[in-house]
C-alpha cells in the first residue's frame, strides 16, 4: 500500500482531496490526509462500516454553496467546508466496472492542472461546485413553479423525460423519474427538445437569468421550474460519462464511459473518447444492452423521428451529426466562411471572444451548426432531405464548457459564452413555434457538470511523487491509477 503513504502523506494534501478504491466487493473506502470512512452496499443502501478521523464524506449536502454569492464567497473550499453530495452511490458505481482503476485521486478544489494542461475552470471531482449542474424543466406536462431549492441526478433525466413522453425510461436505468416537477393534469408532451450546455455553473447561469442576461433561459424557468441546487452529475464529473448518463439514466460505472480517458487491462490498452478524433466512435465502449431514450422512444411509438445534435451519445437516434462523420460524410455539414482572425459572419458570437480565442472560435462554429441542423429539421428539411417534426430532439452546445475553463465561471468569456448561447437556444424555440409545435412541447436544459474556479498557486503532480517513491503505475484521464502498469 506504498500507494496510498505517498498520496495521503500530508504534503499533498493541498491538491489531493481524497483517495478511493474498493478492497473487495461491495466494500469502498475514501480516504484523505484527514481521515477516512470504509462503508458497505447492501442493494441499494449504504451503511458506515469505520471511521478513522475526519471522515471525508462528513458533509453530503446538496444545497452547499447554492446561489452565485454564497459559491463566490467561499473559493475553492478545502475538504473539511466542502459538501460532496450523493457520494457513496458516486464511489460504489465506479468501482462496477471491470476497467475501474485501482485507486481513485480526487483532486482538490482549489487545483490547478496548468502542469497538466489545465485551465483556470476546472470540473471532475466529487465537490459539489464541480458536480453541479443546472436543471430547468419546462413546457407541456411540466409545473411551473418557477425556482426551488431542490436537487436531483443528472441520471434522473431520462427517467423523467420518459414519463413526460408517456413511454418506459431506458432499461437499466439508475436514475428515477421526478413526477413532482411533471404535471398529469396536462396530459402528455408530444415532443421534447433538450439542450445540454456543456460546463455550465449552475449558480452563473441562474444568475444571469434572473439578471436578464439569459432571457430565453428565463423565459422557460417562467413557463416551468429550476433547480437551485441543481442536478448532480456522476463520478467523475467529466464530459463523455455525464453526457451518456444524461441520455441512458445509468452511471459512468454501469454504461461504460467511465471517463474521458482509461485505461482496458483485459485488452491491454488505453481509452480515449472526448476528443475529435475519437468522438464519432465513443459509444462504441457502451456495456452490451445499454439504451439511450431513443430505444423506449421508438418502442412505446414505432415511426417516430428522433434527432441526435452535435450529441456523441447517439445510440438509436434516426438523424445524428456524428453519423456525418462515421460514414466518412462530413461534407453535410456545411462550412463556415474563415477571415483571418476566425469565422466571420457567424449570429450570437461575441466578437471580442471569437476573434482572440481558438477555442471559443472552434466552439462558436460548432454550435452554430448545431442550430442550423435544429432550427432547418424543425422547418422539415436539411440539407436537401426532408424530416417530420422530431418526437425526441438533443442539442449539445459546446461553447460554454470552452469559455468557463479559459476564463473560469466569473469570468467575461463565461458570462458572453452563456449569452450567445442564450441567444441559439432562442433561435430553437422559435424554430419550434414557427411548426405550430411549441404549446405541446417539453423542454429541458441541463450541463453535464458544473465547473469550479481553481487556484492558480495551487500547482503540483501527484505522479511525481509516486514516480519518486518509485512505484510502477499509469495515470489515466488525470486521477484514474492502474497500478503495476506503466
Amino acid at each position: 500500500m506504498r500507494h496510498l503513504d505517498v498520496l495521503l502523506d500530508p504534503t499533498l494534501g493541498g491538491i489531493v482531496d481524497m483517495v478511493l478504491w474498493s478492497p473487495e466487493p461491495d466494500v469502498f473506502e475514501a480516504a484523505s490526509c484527514d481521515g477516512s470512512v470504509r462503508f458497505r452496499r447492501d442493494g441499494a443502501h449504504f451503511g458506515i462500516v469505520a471511521v478513522h478521523g475526519a471522515s471525508p464524506f462528513a458533509d453530503q449536502s446538496p444545497d452547499r454553496f447554492a446561489g452565485l454569492t454564497a459559491e463566490q464567497s467561499h473559493p475553492f473550499p478545502d475538504r473539511a467546508h466542502n459538501a460532496y453530495p450523493y457520494a457513496f452511490e458516486q464511489v460504489a458505481q465506479l468501482f462496477d466496472h471491470p476497467a475501474a482503476p485501482d485507486v481513485c485521486v480526487v483532486h482538490s478544489a482549489a487545483h490547478n492542472w496548468q502542469d497538466q494542461g489545465g485551465h483556470i475552470g476546472e470540473h471532475g471531482s466529487l465537490g459539489v461546485v464541480q458536480a453541479r449542474a443546472p436543471f430547468v424543466i419546462a413546457g407541456r406536462g411540466v409545473r411551473a413553479d418557477g425556482y426551488e431549492n431542490r436537487v436531483c441526478r443528472l441520471v434522473d433525466v431520462a427517467p423523467t423525460l420518459a414519463a413526460l413522453l408517456g413511454c418506459d425510461p431506458p432499461s437499466g436505468a439508475d436514475g428515477v423519474a421526478l413526477h413532482d416537477v411533471l404535471d398529469p393534469a396536462a396530459g402528455h408532451a408530444d415532443h421534447v427538445v433538450g439542450f445540454l450546455f456543456d460546463g455550465t455553473n449552475a449558480n452563473v447561469l441562474y444568475a444571469m437569468a434572473r439578471a436578464g442576461d439569459a432571457p430565453n433561459v428565463a423565459r422557460l424557468i417562467e413557463m416551468g421550474s429550476a433547480y437551485e441546487w441543481g442536478a448532480m452529475s456522476s463520478f467523475p464529473t467529466v464530459t463523455l460519462a455525464n453526457h451518456t448518463s444524461i441520455l441512458t439514466g445509468r452511471f459512468p460505472g454501469h454504461h461504460g464511459i467511465l471517463h474521458n480517458a482509461w485505461y482496458d487491462r483485459a485488452r491491454g490498452e488505453q481509452v480515449i473518447t472526448n476528443s475529435m478524433a475519437t468522438w464519432p466512435w465513443a459509444m462504441s465502449h457502451l456495456v452490451d444492452g445499454v439504451e439511450t431514450l431513443h430505444a423506449p422512444i421508438h418502442r412505446a411509438f414505432p415511426g417516430a423521428f428522433t434527432a441526435s445534435v452535435n450529441e456523441p451519445c447517439d445510440v438509436g437516434a434516426d438523424y445524428s451529426t456524428f453519423e456525418f462523420f462515421r460514414n466518412g460524410d462530413v461534407s453535410a455539414i456545411p462550412a463556415i466562411p474563415e477571415g483571418p482572425n476566425g469565422p466571420e459572419g457567424i449570429p450570437h458570437a461575441t466578437e471580442r471572444f471569437v476573434r482572440p480565442s481558438k477555442d471559443y472560435a472552434w466552439s462558436t462554429t460548432v454550435d452554430h451548426l448545431c442550430v442550423d441542423q435544429a432550427v432547418s429539421i424543425w422547418a422539415g428539411e436539411y440539407r436537401d432531405q426532408a424530416y417530420p417534426h422530431p418526437k425526441f430532439m438533443w442539442c449539445n452546445f459546446t461553447l460554454t464548457d470552452a469559455a468557463f475553463h479559459e476564463g473560469g465561471p466569473y469570468s467575461e468569456i463565461a458570462a458572453a459564452s452563456v449569452r450567445d448561447s442564450d441567444a441559439r437556444l432562442g433561435d430553437v424555440l422559435a424554430a419550434v413555434e414557427r411548426a405550430g409545435a411549441f404549446d405541446n412541447t417539453a423542454f429541458v436544459l441541463v450541463a453535464d457538470h458544473g465547473m469550479e474556479e481553481t487556484n492558480p498557486a495551487v500547482r503540483g503532480d501527484w505522479d511525481a511523487a509516486l514516480r519518486d517513491a518509485g512505484i510502477k503505475f499509469r495515470d489515466e484521464g488525470y486521477g484514474f491509477l492502474y497500478l503495476d502498469e506503466e
